[in-house]
């Protein structure tokens, strides 16, 4: 059977009714594998040479890797004009003819464009399974073998900056979005004999759970925190939301150029990606991406930090190397 029976479907940001069914193949491989590249705060700026260095990163990463999926979490483009940066950016994953999709940052409507033509922009280009713009979807993982859904991808748009007068910082998920989330995960574990799938989250801002976190002594980090988590300062219930409904394993973000670290809270991994960028914007770390390989059939995956110069940084496997081992029954 040739990779054309494998199928990939898009969630749209209404009901579950409403589906969009992508061309385009997304399964594990017969290894029981998929491999996914996190880009992240590119901040790409047209006509500065200080860019390059993002655009080697993405293909420096692709070519060593070799994904399945990239997925850009937000800040792709960071002057005028946007629809060009934009363009030059996702070009450079397309000519790879890795599928990818993207959810925006706080920076990328600051320029020319508005979300909702942005995510037009991002449409248009090859390779994307983006059917609709959209606060939120979903894609479907296939096993192996078959058609039968195997994992969940679940990617948010975290906005921008409070709308709110009197609260100062970043916007939030909103109360649609995360009861949305709610349905379709309630109808994928039912399709599923009431077990929920393995699923990963993506999103631009982290979630007030990062910081708490990230200061706890007692939580297992792997990874380089510069700075506090940049979160809203109102918590919504998405990290809620994913406890109670048992599937998201973890989420990845963006936005905090100087942190790239994985931190274990609740039995849920809260980690960053690499920032990808050039000297755009702050940063102290050499910039990369986060790769992620998912296993078939286990609650289960594998991450590294790769950088462009070529180097694996903390290589981890969720959920082993964030426990505590019993030291009762050590011999």
């Amino acid at each position: 059977m040739s990779k054309q029976r494998f199928w990939v479907v898009l969630i749209s940001c209404i009901t579950l009714s409403m589906q969009a069914q992508q061309t385009q193949p997304l399964a594990f491989n017969e290894a029981g594998e998929l491999k996914i590249v996190q880009f992240t705060d590119v901040h790409f700026q047209v006509g500065n040479p200080a860019s390059e260095s993002a655009l080697e990163c993405i293909d420096h990463v692709l070519d060593v890797e070799q994904p399945h999926l990239v997925v850009f979490t937000g800040d792709v483009v960071y002057n005028k004009p946007a629809e060009e940066g934009l363009r030059t950016v996702l070009q450079r994953v397309s000519k790879h003819k890795v599928p990818f999709v993207v959810t925006l940052g706080n920076h990328d409507e600051e320029q020319d464009l508005d979300r909702t033509t942005l995510y037009h922009v991002v449409r248009s280009i090859p390779g994307c399974l983006q059917t609709e713009e959209c606060n939120q979807f979903v894609l479907r993982v296939n096993a192996s073998r078959g058609i039968n859904t195997a994992a969940l991808l679940y990617v948010f748009d975290s906005h921008a900056y409070s709308p709110l007068s009197q609260v100062k910082g970043y916007d939030w998920i909103k109360a649609d979005q995360i009861a949305w989330y709610r349905r379709v995960s309630a109808q994928f574990t039912e399709d599923n004999q009431q077990n929920p799938l393995p699923a990963l989250s993506f999103f631009h801002i982290p979630l007030p759970e990062y910081g708490e976190a990230a200061t706890d002594q007692n939580a297992i980090l792997y990874g380089t925190r510069m700075e506090a988590a940049c979160s809203p300062k109102l918590n919504s219930g998405l990290f809620t939301a994913f406890m109670e409904q048992g599937d998201v394993m973890a989420c990845f973000v963006g936005h905090d150029h100087d942190n790239d670290y994985a931190v274990m809270w609740r039995g849920i991994l809260l980690a960053y990606g690499r920032f990808t960028g050039g000297n755009t914007e702050y940063n102290h770390l050499p910039n990369g991406a986060r790769v992620i390989v998912l296993h078939e059939g286990k609650r289960s995956f594998t991450t590294w930090i790769r950088t462009r110069e070529g180097a694996i940084e903390q290589r981890t496997t969720y959920p082993d190397s964030y426990i505590k081992d019993d030291w009762r029954k050590r011999k």
